[in-house]
């Protein structure tokens, strides 16, 4: 289902991007900025002195070939007012050789010149750049603290944010723990007041002799009366004697 997975796709980046922005320190990310920026001019200023090295050692290489011409020109008067022609061709050969090297060096002196004053120019340049954003680096970052203590004081002052919603529910909950505990302590109150407590003691043969007399009177009593209740229902025969036990019935004593 491509269109499922384009929209989990879009939801995912949308999250991340979420997530990222709130972890975003704006002060955090101008100093990197920043220190990105100094190493890219610290690049461009190692570039200009290789350029310059270059340049250098291509200048020297000229030299002695200039050195080389003079040396050759004089071999090859020297060698043709001797009368040695074939050797004054071979040193005005090596000269002409000599001179088209030097050409070459001459040239490759002008780029590298042309690249060196690019460069330096490029580097003046990010120079401002960067001393323009450091001074904008500043402001913001102290813009940003500025409002966020804002930020916070105003939360601190209305009772919002997440701390402060934190510590208003830590106070709820600190209440009505409270209001239970006190509910329980009135309760608790009013029941030794109605001497519930003092009765509970009392349960499971509890009481001293007097109590224990007093019970057995009244369970006596209430034999009494159940007695009296099942004469009444056998009416006029209920005191004829019970019909004997007929032999080995158990329960007969022997």
């Amino acid at each position: 289902m491509p269109g499922l997975g384009g929209r989990m796709n879009t939801l995912f980046k949308t999250k991340i991007t979420k997530l990222l922005d709130r972890a975003e320190d704006p002060a955090e990310t101008l100093e990197y900025g920043y220190q990105k920026q100094i190493e890219l001019l610290q690049n461009v200023k190692k570039g200009i002195a290789d350029v310059v090295t270059s340049k250098k050692r291509i200048q020297m290489q000229s030299q002695k070939l200039e050195q080389q011409l003079v040396k050759l020109d004089t071999q090859a008067r020297q060698a043709l007012s001797q009368g040695r022609e074939d050797l004054a061709r071979t040193a005005l050969e090596r000269k002409t050789f000599a001179q088209t090297e030097l050409q070459s060096l001459d040239q490759q002196v002008s780029e590298l010149e042309r690249q060196q004053e690019q460069l330096t120019a490029n580097e003046q340049k990010l120079r401002h750049k960067i001393e323009a954003f450091r001074t904008k680096k500043e402001v913001i970052k102290a813009q940003y603290s500025a409002a966020e203590a804002q930020v916070r004081i105003g939360e601190a002052a209305s009772g919002v944010g997440e701390e402060m919603a934190d510590l208003g529910l830590a106070l709820q909950r600190a209440e009505e723990k409270t209001e239970n505990m006190r509910a329980r302590a009135s309760a608790v109150e009013e029941l030794e007041a109605a001497g519930t407590f003092d009765d509970l003691t009392q349960l499971g043969g509890g009481g001293d002799d007097i109590d224990r007399e007093l019970a057995q009177l009244s369970g006596g009593a209430q034999v009494d009366d159940e007695l009296a209740r099942m004469k009444a229902e056998l009416g006029p025969g209920g005191d004829e004697s019970p019909p004997a036990l007929e032999e080995g019935t158990p329960g007969r004593s022997t």
